[in-house]
């Protein structure tokens, strides 16, 4: 039987595995599009911080969705799985492979598997339980929604205002919200996916050269410029890998060696959650490539992403 759903390959993994280079590699050999599926390199604000592909490796592929959006504009993952599915149906209409390439797994579930039409909640409601003390919220959880009580622990403060909040704005428990989940693709494309796991040791201290290189490479001018906008330190630009450690060290609150060390441990401490986030939540029929991904190893890697699904 042929299968009549546009091919969509997926490469994901944490930072620093080896995404962008397998990427470039595959859409040379396909003619795909590269899309991009990290919420830190949606931002023009940072190129290097967020070790966005380079203008040299952009000319070498077509790349989507890379420095599209200014830092003072918070993008969610409802709204990139917008962009993103419009990307995607470009390409499908060109004929071309859309090549899914990041390391933020909310946005990839998002996309795939769509999301719960949860009305909009209202402001008084919301305004209330974000102010009660959070034994409150609990309290009044277990009376309105005892299964997401029981299901999260005590220090779950945010999921338990989220949960309470949805309870009470809108009669129903969260999770029947989300098992109703609507706009999700994944039915929709023939999906060929691959994890990139690679071994601890290599994956972090290629974490550590990169932050070093960063330093070296304009990443210090990069930040520089973004903190003279003066943002609102809690937009995701503000808080992107680096951005802390290197705008600390520009008002003098750090050293380079100190602002090194801490830079390359947020980097390593990023890739470990990420890592543990691939390794477990994707489901267990989709590869996963679990070796260093030097140049020698890319073909076996490509190989496994042009399978016959």
């Amino acid at each position: 039987m042929v299968n009549i759903f546009p091919p969509l390959a997926l490469i994901a993994g944490p930072t620093a595995s080896g995404k962008s280079a397998l990427a470039i590699a595959l859409a040379e050999r396909t003619g795909g599009v590269i899309i991009n599926a990290d919420s830190a390199q949606l931002y023009r604000d940072l190129r290097i911080v967020t070790a966005r592909p380079s203008m040299e490796e952009e000319a070498r592929a077509e790349h989507r969705l890379y420095g599209v959006i200014d830092g003072a504009d918070p993008c969610s993952a409802v709204h990139w799985a917008g962009l993103a599915r419009d990307e995607i149906g470009r390409a499908h209409a060109a004929g071309r492979l859309p090549i899914l390439v990041g390391g933020t797994g909310l946005y990839l579930r998002t996309l795939l598997d769509g999301i719960a039409p949860i009305p909009p909640i209202d402001p008084a409601v919301r305004a209330e339980v974000r102010a009660a003390p959070i034994a409150q919220n609990r309290v009044e959880l277990e009376a309105l929604d005892p299964a997401s009580a029981a299901r999260l622990g005590p220090a779950d403060t945010a999921r338990i205002a989220r949960a309470l909040e949805v309870a009470r704005s809108t009669g129903r428990p969260i999770a029947a919200w989300q098992a109703e989940k609507v706009g999700g693709i994944g039915e929709h494309v023939l999906l060929k996916p691959l994890i990139l796991l690679p071994p601890r040791d290599w994956l972090y201290a290629r974490c550590d050269e990169r932050f070093a290189a960063m330093l070296d490479g304009g990443a210090v001018e990069e930040v520089a410029a973004l903190v003279s906008q003066n943002l609102d330190s809690a937009l995701p630009v503000m808080r992107a890998i680096g951005v802390p450690e290197i705008a600390a060290m520009l008002r003098g609150e750090a050293d380079r060696a100190a602002t090194l060390a801490a830079g390359a441990q947020a980097t390593r401490r990023y890739a470990k959650r990420q890592y543990t986030w691939f390794a477990h939540q994707p489901p267990a029929s989709w590869p996963r490539f679990a070796g260093p991904l030097d140049e020698a190893a890319r073909p076996e890697a490509l190989a496994l992403l042009e399978a016959e699904g």
